[in-house]
């Protein structure tokens, strides 16, 4: 694949994810077919990954560490301590969310703003297996999909 040329391509690559159906016609795009928030992209390179621990980076910076992860057949999703960012809180993001893992420096990309994420559904432990919360979250994070404004990172293709 390309890698991007900084000296012709502008630093922020922000495409429409939608483009094409939404069938990942853009690196970082959705898995073909629609966005699916409980799975991972099969190009994220998670399969089989312990990702507790690893850094979480939204398209304007980090955003905390993976406190745990899900690997459940459509119903994925990491839980982020977001320590003092937003006090303490955790959250929890969906599989499809996640862009890419770079597993030498224990980060994983998520295609969404930090100001995104807080507004997000406010993480409960006692809840995140519910049904209706994870419509909730789902439904959220599918609804920010056309308005990511994410950015290729570095050294990632186009």
């Amino acid at each position: 694949m390309d890698r991007l040329d900084p000296q012709t391509t502008p630093q922020q690559y922000t495409p429409d994810p939608l483009l094409h159906g939404g069938g990942g016609a853009v690196a970082g795009g959705a898995p073909s077919g629609e966005f699916n928030p409980w799975r991972y992209r099969d190009d994220a390179g998670v399969t089989g990954a312990d990702l507790v621990g690893y850094k979480v980076e939204a398209t304007d910076g980090s955003i905390g560490k993976i406190d745990s992860a899900s690997h459940e057949v459509e119903a994925s999703y990491l839980v982020v301590d977001t320590g003092p960012w937003i006090f303490g809180k955790k959250v929890m993001l969906p599989a499809g969310v996640v862009n890419h893992v770079d597993h030498d420096d224990r980060k994983v990309y998520v295609d969404r703003s930090k100001d995104q994420i807080k507004a997000a559904p406010e993480f409960d432990d006692t809840f995140h297996e519910d049904p209706a919360y994870r419509d909730k979250v789902g439904n959220y994070y599918g609804g920010t999909y056309g308005a990511t404004g994410w950015t290729i990172p570095p050294g990632r293709a186009l």
